[in-house]
């Protein structure tokens, strides 16, 4: 087994310890094993979209990067059906776009959002 580092700031420590808590978890380590096994879960279920596909993408992300998602979303125009947009506490947006086209510009697209690193949460629902 291996031992790595990572940095974290405080809310998101604070909200894994809270998880330690509400999930039974039995350490931070534990937390961390878990959310990558999800990640690398949802990576695989992205590997088998192809052809034509509707999806959902759900977006939360600080006020301070709406810059970002701007030029993201203008590269994808040709999927993007709808687009929602709302405004969070704590200075954050909610993004929910109603995408249709190709699997790969699907997944593109959700990739550029999601290695933005910008971005407090993302979730791909396809259908």
């Amino acid at each position: 087994m291996a031992i790595i580092s990572i940095s974290l700031n405080d809310k998101l420590l604070a909200e894994i310890d809270d998880l330690i808590e509400e999930m039974g978890f039995s350490g931070r380590s534990d937390v961390i094993r878990s959310a990558a096994r999800t990640l690398i879960d949802e990576n695989k279920s992205e590997k088998t979209i192809e052809g034509s596909v509707n999806a959902l993408l759900f977006l939360i992300h600080s006020q301070k990067v709406e810059g970002e998602v701007t030029n993201i979303k203008h590269a994808f125009e040709d999927i993007i059906n709808t687009q929602i947009h709302s405004h969070l506490k704590e200075e954050n947006c909610l993004e929910i776009f109603i995408l249709e086209g190709d699997g790969s510009r699907i997944k593109d697209f959700t990739r550029r959002f999601r290695n933005s690193g910008k971005m407090d949460h993302l979730k791909l629902i396809v259908f």
